[in-house]
This record gives structure tokens, sequence and C-alpha cells, in this order.
């Protein structure tokens, strides 16, 4: 069956999310006089990034709006009651020195004028329309995808089918003819697989080395890789890339 289109997860698929969060938090929170707090800068970005990690899921799960849960982010990292206005004003501090450190990963651009003559292109992010249409403008790709989808106006996340299944239909291409690109191999590789799709998942350093064995797809390390897969695909009667 042939792949015609490529939809894609963007933080830390496309955008280096990780290494944004980290140097913009740890500039932040200088400015803010808070490492002071913490043995080590580190431990006060190991402690942001547990926080962020619980409130998203809160989010993913329904539990708490996108905004909620950036508020509540703010009010257990400082262990203040916050207003909302207050919440809101710590996080746009620190997205002002987030942003400074936006950045793709260097094989993404090569990547896409690869595949821009031969597939249509897409996003689906489990994040908000708002965030991810201005990151993919600033970041100069936005005008690559035809359509891009986001849990917090699709109301269902992945790896919930139902968020995967939204993206093939704004394509208006069946599931089997599209191939998902994610980070997370539950999240994006597992779910994209259990709804259909080619799923094919870049493993950036090993981060989540422990699910490798768990997921039915592609397991790919740069990328360059993915030309050739989508090209190619080799699901029906032939060995897994993971493992």
């Amino acid at each position: 069956m042939n792949i015609r289109a490529v939809v894609w997860d963007v933080d830390d698929t496309l955008f280096d999310y990780t290494t944004a969060d980290r140097e913009g938090m740890r500039a932040h929170l200088a400015v803010e006089g808070l490492l002071s707090g913490y043995a080590t800068p580190e431990q006060a970005l190991h402690r942001w990034r547990e926080i962020t990690d619980l409130q998203w899921a809160r989010f993913s799960a329904g539990e708490v709006s996108f905004e909620g849960q950036r508020r509540d982010r703010v009010r257990v990292f400082l262990g203040e009651e916050l207003t909302d206005t207050e919440a809101d004003a710590w996080f746009q501090r620190y997205i002002g020195h987030y942003e400074a450190a936006w950045a793709l990963f260097p094989d993404v651009l090569p990547a896409l004028d690869a595949l821009a003559a031969s597939h249509r292109h897409a996003v689906l992010s489990n994040s908000s329309l708002t965030v991810q249409e201005h990151k993919l403008r600033t970041l100069g790709v936005r005008d690559r995808f035809e359509a891009v989808l986001c849990a917090a106006e699709l109301g269902v996340s992945k790896p919930e089918a139902a968020a995967f299944l939204s993206a093939c239909e704004a394509l208006d291409l069946p599931p089997h003819e599209v191939a998902y690109v994610g980070d997370h191999p539950e999240i994006d590789g597992r779910g994209a697989a259990e709804a259909g799709l080619l799923s094919v998942w870049i493993d950036r350093g090993g981060v989540y080395a422990g699910g490798a064995g768990a997921v039915a797809g592609h397991r790919i390390a740069t990328l360059a890789e993915l030309p050739a897969i989508v090209g190619a695909d080799t699901r029906f009667g032939a060995p897994s890339t993971f493992g």
C-alpha cells in the first residue's frame, strides 16, 4: 500500500522542545531569583519537568484545560496559591526565555525537502492550535503543512485512535495511506499503529528506550531514514525494525 501523507508530531520530533524548555527555564529561574532554593540548577529543572509531565497528563485525561495545566504547573512549582492572572504572568515571563531557545532539529528541513514533492504533510499535536501555529510560523515551517490539528481543539488526545483518525479525515485519506512520525513510543508509536496508520517512532537519544520492544512499527534514529520507509511500506510480511 502506498503512503501518500505524513502526519507529524511537533515537540521533540520537529522542534527541540526538551532543550528549549531546559534552557528557557534555566534563564527564567535565574532572572526570577529562584535557583538559590535548589542545590543545583539541574535539580530545579528536574522538578519543573516532573510537574510539567504530571499536569500534562491531567490535561490529556480531560481533567483540566490547556490554560489550567499551565497555571497549575506554576502554582505547584512555586508552592503558592496564585490567582489566574498571577500564574499567567509568571508563565509568560518564562515563555519569553523559552522562545529565545527555539530551534528545529537539524534533520528536519532535509527530511521535509526530500518528501515535499512526493507526500502531503500535516501536524497532529497534543498541544493547542494557538501554541503550535505560532511555533511553526516562528520556526519558518508552517507553510510545509496543509493542516495542523491539536488536542485542545479536537477534544481528544493521542494515543486515542480518534485523534489520529481526525488527522486522516482532514487529509481525506484512509489510515493505511498515512504515516505518523512522533517521539514517544506509546503516545505516538503505539497510538498510531493501533489507529491503523504506518507508525514511525523517532528515538532521539534513547529517552524512551524502555518502550522499544512494546511498539509496533518502525524505529528510527534520524529523519534521514524516513523517506525510505514511507516510500516502501513494509508492514505486511516484513520484520519490524524495532528492537
